[in-house]
């Protein structure tokens, strides 16, 4: 009886179910409808584009549709964006954002980032919206589908045309004109077209920056598109004004400005009327230029005024906020997890013990355990100090792939677009094209000394590597310290510059040339000058990231000759070396960097190679706050 009267309350709860799911259905496709109204008008209409999207996350939040209100919010923020409310529109793209990672929507959560970088470069943020497009790029790469990533390579090629990295740029726009995405969405291609010529423009490849730019003309005036016709003759006008065609530029300036005003896009209404203010200062119209000056500075504060500045603030801190919470929750587990490996440990050292009480009785047996347990440690420390060598050749290694591989990646790819121009260029060569062909063909001279230049960069660094691969022999060698002190400098000065285009300092050499040659193993004390180069270097840089007034980060190397002895000296001015840390910086294991960032080897070893295996004195001088000072002293014969 029991058992009858539960199958019958779990037949009527599933039936209730299936009812409230098939009541639903019907109001999700509506939110979809509403969504697919609302892209029609994505790149001519932002106020349409806006009212359906806001209609499909109304419907899809009071049925509970996460994926229709993620959609919603993510078309709604770009419609923002189109009418230049980019505090809004940045606000939405981050809610679509967190339901697109909530619900595992790979593609959705790639757009969500490919828009929050697009309008981070708009606001003249280049730098910050690339770090959430290559984000982005990193979740195409792995759930690719075919078309789905060519707005986010041209947006990856936009940030860094806007950061002067215009190989970059326009490697990345080529791209994504390549892509069979752009084929289905007809305004990208005009949006593309664009940026290959602002990218030419850049390089001062003038006459292919305007076959780009009326290419993109052209095609946004085939499918009646006027975000593009308006992009593509303030584009135009621009160029002109460079070029020194006054009429040209007022003629596709007036055009951009009727256009853009049309089409509201208030961003675009701003360019060109700044141009035509310029414009009309230089006839000397005053009162038109007051006019159109007059447009540019409401558009300009519309835009960039106090209050959106605010709130983008605002919304910026309110996204640390969220990250750093994100962090402090990880930093809670990790913590839980040390506290469950220490009460282990401790588990397991209390058995240790008990078993040696156990063993006591064995005298002997306790001792052969004793002594097999110290020749264990010795050869775990010698692999330890293996391992950190190991390492270090690791982190070279891959650093010379990297090296490599960048040149031979301009290489491949420009000689791949080279491949596809040819193809081009036979075809317009034999419809007579001439203009075409003269175009294409620049292109195709343009490219060819890019692979000319990235190869020369590619057959530099297998030189530079040949130079470094002879092994240590162990055995000491007479040998010029000045010359290697100085090889080192600029070795670890440009591999830093490698991994971090942002470091930059100040490099001083004071060399003794009394000194002569000493015997050394030329390859160890290079690890110690290395190593001590690179602490001084990461010194200077972590204190110039404190953006401190009138500080100019130096590291200095000198040598001298006294007492018979040779003395080095690599000194840096960055924040010195606190004084309660001061007696443990040459024991294994301890470092001052933050986690991950250093093992706590490369003074210890140093230490061994100068005291053990040369004879000499590492000596280290610091004040907190003003720099520190290291020194060698080696014997001279």
């Amino acid at each position: 009886m029991v058992k009858a009267f539960i199958i019958i309350i779990l037949f009527i709860t599933g039936a209730i179910k299936a009812i409230a799911q098939r009541a639903t259905e019907p109001d999700s496709i509506v939110a979809k409808q509403m969504i697919a109204k609302a892209r029609t008008f994505y790149f001519n209409n932002p106020d349409s584009c806006l009212f359906y999207a806001q209609k499909a996350l109304g419907i899809s939040r009071e049925i509970g549709f996460i994926r229709g209100e993620a959609e919603g919010l993510s078309i709604s923020g770009e419609a923002y964006r189109f009418n230049g409310n980019y505090p809004r529109s940045l606000e939405m793209q981050f809610s679509a954002l967190s339901l697109f990672r909530k619900t595992k929507n790979k593609i959705g959560e790639m757009n969500a980032l490919t828009f929050i970088g697009f309008t981070y470069v708009e606001l003249k943020e280049a730098q910050l919206g690339l770090t959430y497009l290559l984000e982005g790029k990193q979740i195409m790469d792995k759930n690719y589908q075919p078309g789905s990533g060519n707005f986010l390579l041209s947006n990856i090629g936009n940030a860094y045309e806007k950061l002067s990295m215009l190989d970059s740029a326009l490697h990345y726009q080529q791209l994504a004109f390549r892509s069979p995405g752009i084929k289905s969405v007809a305004p990208l291609k005009s949006l593309i077209l664009a940026r290959l010529g602002a990218v030419h423009t850049r390089l001062k490849n003038y006459d292919t920056a305007l076959y780009y730019y009326h290419q993109s003309f052209q095609h946004s005036a085939g499918i009646d598109a006027n975000a593009g016709l308006a992009r593509a003759q303030n584009n135009l006008a621009a160029l002109h004004y460079t070029l020194n065609n006054r009429d040209s530029a007022f003629y596709y300036a007036k055009k951009a400005f009727e256009a853009e005003n049309s089409f509201l896009q208030k961003s675009a209404v701003l360019e060109a009327s700044q141009m035509l203010s310029k414009l009309y200062r230089e006839k000397g119209i005053s009162d038109s230029a007051l006019f159109y000056s007059d447009v540019g500075s409401r558009m300009r504060d519309s835009l960039y005024g106090p209050d959106k500045f605010k709130q983008i603030q605002l919304l910026v801190l309110k996204q640390q906020q969220e990250q750093q919470k994100i962090i402090q929750n990880e930093l809670v587990y990790k913590s839980r997890l040390r506290i469950i490996a220490l009460v282990s440990s401790l588990g397991i050292f209390v058995i240790i013990v008990l078993l040696l009480i156990r063993n006591i009785r064995h005298k002997q047996r306790a001792k052969v355990k004793i002594e097999n347990a110290y020749e264990e440690l010795k050869a775990t420390q010698q692999q330890l100090i293996q391992s950190e060598k190991m390492a270090s050749l690791g982190e070279l290694t891959a650093g010379i792939a990297h090296e490599i591989q960048n040149p031979l990646n301009f290489v491949n790819n420009f000689s791949e677009v080279n491949g596809e121009l040819i193809q081009e260029l036979q075809a317009e060569a034999e419809k007579g094209n001439l203009e075409d062909v003269k175009g294409i063909a620049k292109e195709i001279g343009f490219n060819s000394e890019k692979i000319n230049h990235h190869g020369k960069r590619a057959d530099a660094i297998v030189k530079g590597m040949l130079q470094h691969s002879r092994t240590s022999s162990g055995q000491k060698e007479p040998t010029d310290l000045n010359a290697l002190a100085d090889e080192y400098l600029r070795l670890a000065y440009h591999g830093l510059r490698a991994k971090d285009k942002s470091f930059n300092a100040s490099m001083k050499t004071d060399f003794d040339n009394d000194i002569g040659k000493i015997n050394i193993i030329p390859q160890d004390i290079g690890r110690v000058i290395l190593n001590l180069i690179n602490n001084a270097f990461y010194a200077v840089d972590e204190k110039k990231k404190q953006n401190k007034n009138g500080y100019e980060p130096t590291v200095s190397v000198s040598t001298k000759k006294a007492n018979g002895k040779v003395e080095m000296k690599v000194s840096d001015n960055g924040n010195g070396i606190p004084q309660k840390v001061l007696d443990k910086i040459f024991q294994p294991f301890f470092t001052t960097k933050p986690t991950g960032q250093g093992t706590g080897l490369g003074l210890s070893l140093a230490y061994d190679i100068i005291t053990k295996g040369h004879g000499g004195e590492l000596k280290v001088e610091t004040k907190e706050g003003e720099g520190s000072e290291f020194s060698i002293q080696l014997p001279q014969n």
